[in-house]
């Protein structure tokens, strides 16, 4: 395994472009006008604005959202002292993890000096380029020294993660750790085995947070740091005490905390079964822990155990701060990373970890349950709402303490502009959750015995959107929610199988069979159809029982709306009914249809899909800017759906001119504002951004969501039904909560205004 690691981590490193980063422009380049502005004649202006006020650097630069990870390479990673140069793939990695959990750019810098002076006056120097500085794998005692005079002489965030982070991290899980045990920080007896540069942050912060000084023991590889030693630097006469005890055996014996900072075997089975109740272990040496998972677990079943480790639950991973603690410094323009802002990051992280836990978050780690307990104290580094929790809480914390120099005044708009930032906005789902709590609505759920059905159904019951109405055997759905610990109490539960709804199955059956006996249904079989949940849902929602119906998570999507358009009609004036995807992306959220409905639309059927999708996007609180895509552009292809399409466009023009489409086009001349009003000026979009696309056919529609949901890495909202008299809409088969949750706030909407 090690000698296949190596391998594929020296390919990884290697293949196409060496390294894990690149600088990339984001300004136009492409013309003669555009270098000009970005170098020389028009790059003199900014120059000598920021000359005239040295804070507009963070206004025509981006030393705002610029960090340098800087390096001497002394203490890599669990390599040791291996030099500058060798360390550079670290800080390269560092930087990378920067860009994709924060946004936030990096260069990394790695000096090298083992000097001191030498190394502290290189990053002053340099420190006009950043916005802030995060020291790295410098080893201790000297990082102390380094971190103290460089933040001395600076007016920007620095700290050094291998101190800081490690203590952020662990203490937020402390705090966790003491709600789970019910244990008291002041009265708690902490152990540390190694006395490094994080093992000092840790202790330091653990005490600020309420652990006594006096009720801390901290050893190093010769024992017990006590004040009757005398080979103590320093750093480790801060944390010696008066006792008698003198190895990590004794110094365990009753503790409730064990912090391992040390090395692989530093802990055995007889240390921690020594322990006091309910112990809390963080053995974090690197790679291996100080006491391996499977021997904890084997000794201990009333402890708390976490590691530095992925494989393992309870992973003390610095990913899950310095990212979001530089964001929230960098967005107040804070002149530091103070005591006040590490601690805020803390209880950030530690509410964040008693948040039910995102169905992506559970995908990604191959689990059907987390949730806050002895196996969760953190939040996992995958959990994308770790930004929006921490950095504002990080920003709040440097204006209460006096060290922001540009508030934020909306909170609100804030963590919205993170979640766009990082691609992961839902404002448009966070409107359509408005308007639907605004006036809830009867939903029938048709896929009752499916587990994610019943947890939503929970959820949308207590944030207030909708009264779901559980269709299916109700013996089944109880021992469902009672396997699962799902309280579905005060939950309509109706089964449509049985002998009390045999009159609600014949009135339901005439209303099928009154409107299909022409077209092939007898009264028998649209009896027998009742039996069937779809149809029965179908058929509630068509009498008023209910508002609106979800179904799809164990069928396909014909199976859910065949009932639908047997027994609901198309809106008027609509000969088509259409089917559409909303996909997230970081260049905001774009409109996809048909991508489920019509195979091969004719130009009148085009016509009918763009009118709907139309008045569907505006109910999603965005101005349609519609293109009608196919191979061609504007008549330079004279076969195939080229015509269909350009037809349809001339019909929408002529009888619906406020309408804004134009085509037929290409996706690219769609897409790319700046090539289409330069290549065809005469476009009706003119210079506006397209956010609606109509595909000339089932195919290219279906394949390029699911495209855009896999290599572009786009969150697809949908499918959204339009063009029904009544509220019905399908589910994606095996949705998970969230995307269940979404449809219904979609289903409660379009029941409110029928617009969809």
């Amino acid at each position: 395994m090690d000698n296949l690691l190596k391998k594929r981590a020296l390919e990884y490193h290697s293949k196409g472009k060496p390294g894990k980063v690149e600088v990339i422009p984001t300004k136009p380049y492409s013309t003669q006008r555009d270098l000009s502005l970005a170098y020389t004649p028009g790059v003199a202006y900014p120059c000598l604005e920021i000359e005239k006020n040295p804070d507009d650097i963070y206004k025509y630069t981006n030393k705002g959202n610029l960090v340098a990870v800087i390096s001497n390479g002394t203490a890599v990673l669990g390599l040791g002292n291996i030099g500058a140069a060798a360390g550079k793939p670290v800080m390269e990695g560092k930087g990378l993890l920067f860009k994709i959990f924060s946004d936030i750019d990096v260069f990394d810098i790695e000096v090298s000096t083992r000097d001191i002076d030498t190394f502290v006056e290189t990053v002053i120097q340099i420190a006009p380029t950043f916005g802030g500085i995060n020291l790295e794998d410098i080893k201790a005692p000297e990082c102390f020294e380094i971190e103290r005079r460089v933040k001395e002489a600076l007016d920007i965030p620095v700290m050094h993660d291998d101190q800081h982070g490690t203590a952020i991290i662990s203490a937020a899980g402390l705090v966790s750790a003491m709600e789970i045990t019910g244990k008291n920080l002041s009265k708690v007896k902490l152990v540390v085995s190694g006395a490094g540069a994080a093992a000092s942050a840790c202790t330091r912060l653990y005490i600020s947070l309420g652990v006594k000084p006096e009720n801390v023991l901290m050893c190093d590889s010769k024992g017990v740091l006590t004040t009757k030693r005398t080979d103590l630097n320093d750093s480790k006469k801060e944390f010696a005490r008066n006792t008698n005890k003198t190895n990590l055996a004794d110094a365990l014996v009753g503790a409730d905390i064990f912090l391992g900072l040390s090395a692989k075997g530093a802990m055995t089975k007889e240390m921690l079964a020594s322990m006091a109740p309910n112990p809390i272990v963080f053995a974090m040496a690197n790679p291996d822990p100080e006491i391996s998972y499977e021997d904890a677990m084997a000794t201990r079943d009333d402890l708390i155990f976490a590691t530095g480790r992925s494989d393992f639950p309870n992973q003390i991973n610095n990913v899950l701060g310095f990212p979001y603690i530089f964001r929230g410094a960098l967005d107040v323009s804070s002149s530091a990373i103070n005591e006040e802002m590490k601690k805020a990051a803390v209880y950030a992280l530690a509410n964040l970890a008693k948040q039910p836990v995102p169905d992506v978050v559970k995908k990604a780690y191959n689990k059907t349950e987390m949730s806050f307990g002895r196996f969760y104290i953190v939040p996992t580094p995958l959990d994308p709402r770790l930004i929006e929790f921490v950095a504002p809480a990080v920003a709040k914390a440097a204006m209460d303490s006096g060290v922001a120099r540009k508030p934020i005044t909306d909170w609100d708009e804030y963590k919205s502009k993170l979640r766009q930032r990082m691609g992961i906005d839902h404002s448009i789902m966070r409107s359509m959750y408005t308007k639907a709590k605004a006036n809830p609505k009867k939903v029938v759920f048709a896929d009752a015995n499916d587990i994610h059905v019943l947890q939503a159904a929970i959820q949308v019951k207590q944030e207030g959107f909708a009264f779901p109405i559980l269709l299916g055997e109700e013996k089944t759905i109880k021992a469902l929610a009672k396997k699962s610990n799902i309280d579905i109490k005060g939950i309509q539960i109706i089964d449509n199988t049985d002998v009390d709804y045999e009159g609600k199955r014949m009135e339901f059956a005439q209303i099928l069979y009154n409107k299909r006996q022409r077209r092939g249904i007898s009264l028998k079989e649209a009896q027998r159809s009742m039996f069937n949940r779809n149809y029965f849902g179908v058929a509630m929602v068509e009498t008023g029982m209910a508002d609106a119906m979800i179904s799809g998570t164990k069928t396909n999507y014909a199976d859910v709306m065949r009932p639908a358009l047997q027994i609901i009609n198309k809106v008027d004036n609509i000969g088509k009914i259409a089917g559409m995807y909303i996909l997230n992306t970081k260049k905001g959220p774009f409109f996809f249809a048909d991508t489920t409905v019509n195979t091969n639309p004719t130009s009148e059927d085009l016509v009918d899909i763009a009118l709907l999708t139309s008045e569907a996007v505006k109910e999603f609180g965005v101005d349609p800017v519609m293109a009608m895509l196919s191979y061609s552009n504007y008549g330079s292809s004279d076969t195939g759906s080229p015509i269909n399409a350009a037809k349809a466009v001339s019909i929408l023009h002529q009888k619906y001119p406020e309408i804004m489409i134009d085509g037929e086009m290409q996706a690219n001349f769609a897409l790319n504002t700046e090539m289409r009003t330069e290549r065809y000026p005469f476009s009706k979009l003119g210079n506006r951004n397209v956010n609606t696309l109509i595909f000339p056919n089932l195919d290219s529609g279906n394949i390029a969501y699911k495209m855009m949901q896999e290599i572009g890495h786009a969150e697809a909202i949908g499918p959204i039904v339009m063009g029904l008299k009544k509220s019905i809409h399908v589910l994606q088969l095996s949705s998970t909560v969230r995307e269940i949750m979404d449809m219904v706030a979609i289903a409660v909407v379009d029941a409110q205004t029928g617009s969809l």
